[in-house]
């Protein structure tokens, strides 16, 4: 029953029989065939079905709901048992905001000098992809902003403040001040993320607020084409201040604060709404409070 639950999920997830079953690792007949015994199990259909999938059935969609209460429940019990018999052990997969990352990175490796047997799987996505893996359960915590846009049923915990920088090459007409605020933005070509990412909700409007119109000149979800572009002399990118910092490090790059330090809004952990929580998410939320507590900064930061 939990095999054929967890495929439920997946197939809910994916809205596709056949990328259900590659998430899975099982071919497309014996995914169709588990639903249909699930169906049949629970005296019920679940998914509308045609030439293709067709979505939940209203009755699929209450089944979900249980189906994922079900299958966290079933993750937790194994966890706990297994941390009592063996100590934490298994598998942590978190999805983190780009300017997340190397937080993430460091949270982690703090994290196995106390636990060495949990490995760690760190993703780039963005905090609407976060919400959503959450919800369908292929992540188990995720690193994003607290306090910018709707979270919905999930616990935080904050980490930090994101703050931003300037960053441009050393030939680049800024370079000559020590600081800028956002409105000496205004016309100059920018390296900015992508318009899906929340950072770049973010900084488009404090663009707006200070009147500087916003001219990007290169968008990407990767951070490091961003750095690459201001490295490269045409464009200014615009960084959290950590992140820019770690970056830079060893390039011929000029970094001017924009922000206060710590004024910008909040970073942190954000777990499953879930007590009690498996041993390892408890954990790591007791090792993010502490490094939130410590103020702990990143190498060259």
């Amino acid at each position: 029953m939990l095999d054929k639950l967890e495929m439920f999920i997946a197939l809910a997830r994916e809205r596709h029989f056949g990328r259900a079953a590659e998430s899975l690792n099982l071919s497309q007949p014996t995914l169709s065939a588990n639903i249909k015994q699930l169906e049949e199990i629970l005296g019920t259909q679940l998914v509308f079905r045609g030439s293709r999938f067709g979505g939940l059935t209203p009755e699929g969609q209450s089944a979900l709901s249980w189906a994922r209460r079900i299958v966290a429940d079933s993750r937790q019990m194994r966890d706990e048992l297994r941390a009592k018999r063996h100590g934490l052990a298994g598998e942590v997969r978190l999805a983190v905001i780009p300017t997340a990352l190397t937080w993430a990175a460091n949270l982690s490796s703090e994290f196995s000098k106390t636990h060495p047997r949990v490995r760690f799987t760190i993703l780039s996505r963005t905090s609407r992809e976060i919400l959503a893996m959450l919800e369908n359960f292929e992540v188990d915590a995720g690193i994003s902003y607290l306090d910018n846009e709707p979270l919905g049923r999930v616990d935080t915990l904050p980490i930090y403040r994101e703050d931003y920088m300037a960053v441009c090459g050393t030939g680049h007409p800024l370079a000559q001040g020590k600081r800028a605020c956002w409105a000496d933005l205004d016309g100059i070509p920018l390296a900015l993320l992508t318009p899906d990412m929340q950072n770049r909700r973010i900084v488009d409007q404090r663009l707006a607020e200070a009147g500087a119109r916003a001219g990007p000149c290169i968008e990407s979800n990767s951070i490091v084409v961003l750095i690459a572009s201001a490295l490269a002399g045409k464009c200014v990118a615009i960084l959290p201040t950590d992140m820019a910092r770690f970056l830079a490090t060893g390039h011929d790059l000029v970094l001017l604060p924009l922000d206060a330090r710590g004024t910008g809004h909040s970073v942190g952990l954000i777990l499953p709404h879930r007590d009690p929580r498996t041993p390892v998410l408890e954990a790591l939320n007791l090792k993010a409070e502490v490094l939130a507590r410590d103020g702990q900064r990143l190498p060259g930061a």
